[in-house]
């Protein structure tokens, strides 16, 4: 390689070397100001807005989202989540590596893929990333789930995850879905109700609240009796 070759790929590496900083340094910056300021909007909110420009759905989509703080949502919801999709969430540390051997050994044996994302990892991919399966957005989903445990305190992450998730189309957070599928604010929640909006997190444009299949309604049951095996909102207190 001639002298000029090398400058040119030293010069190049360091540019790259730069850029990985600076995207590194824009990650943990914006990771420690979410822990006092609520996120404005998320990835897959702006992923499914210009999804909408070419769907075929005839139906206008529209974003309906009302922050509210963890103490203006009934204590059953995050129990409901928590119950049904991440039941370590007080005691890791944004991995359950438990349930990432189970669908390792599931994957090995050919069954079907269960879901082994804590409530962390799904705050960090909702807010930061894409849709999608690859070794590239794994690692950034990584990244920002150690920054995320790193920064803020489990009630924090609990509130963010109960105000970015999807409940159905266009519908984003515990107040819209609450206001949307029961008439009454996410304040007044019963446990029934949370039960059955958790039941519908693993797809939510499938699976529906207001209309709700076989399957949501057994989810719903199940859902209800761990949130009471777990000991009640109590399980929570401590965040």
């Amino acid at each position: 390689m001639s002298e000029k070759r090398f400058g040119l790929f030293g010069r190049a590496l360091r540019l790259l070397a730069l850029a990985v900083g600076a995207a590194l340094l824009l990650s943990v910056l914006s990771v420690l100001a979410m822990r006092w300021f609520n996120p404005w909007t998320s990835a897959f909110m702006v992923e499914a807005r210009v999804a909408s420009w070419f769907d075929s759905d005839p139906g206008t989509w529209t974003l309906q989202q009302s922050w509210r703080n963890y103490s203006e949502i009934s204590s059953q919801l995050p129990l409901a989540v928590v119950a049904s999709e991440d039941q370590l969430f007080p005691e890791h540390h944004g991995f359950d590596l438990r349930q990432i051997r189970k669908a390792y050994d599931d994957a090995q044996r050919g069954k079907r893929a269960r879901g082994a994302s804590t409530i962390s990892q799904q705050v960090a991919k909702n807010l930061f990333l894409w849709n999608g399966h690859s070794w590239v957005r794994k690692g950034m989903e990584a990244w920002f789930t150690l920054l995320i445990e790193g920064f803020w305190p489990k009630r924090r992450i609990l509130e963010v995850y109960l105000n970015v998730a999807e409940f159905g189309r266009g519908i984003y957070g515990a107040e819209a879905a609450a206001q949307v599928f029961f008439r009454k604010p996410a304040a007044r929640l019963t446990r029934d109700e949370a039960a059955r909006l958790a039941a519908v997190l693993p797809n939510p444009l499938l699976l529906r609240v207001d209309r709700p299949s076989r399957y949501v309604q057994r989810r719903q049951q199940e859902i209800a009796v761990q949130m009471a095996a777990l000991g009640g909102t109590s399980y929570l207190a401590g965040l």
